[in-house]
């Protein structure tokens, strides 16, 4: 069965038309959309405060030698 419940008797086209109206799918794609921008700003982040922390030990590693 589809998501509007019994189909038996539908016509094809109307299946067609159901199926491009139903946005269910669409909403999916949208929150995986906005899931995979908040990845990538969270690597970003990440990957910035990396490099600043690298800087930050390795002045600390060659003050203490």
């Amino acid at each position: 069965m589809g998501a509007g419940g019994n189909e038996i008797g539908l016509t094809p086209v109307h299946k067609f038309w159901r199926f491009l109206n139903d946005d269910r799918a669409a909403t999916a794609i949208e929150y995986g959309l906005i899931a995979a921008g908040i990845a990538v700003a969270i690597i970003a982040v990440v990957a910035g405060l990396g490099t600043a922390l690298n800087t930050t030990f390795s002045s600390v590693s060659s003050t203490l030698k």
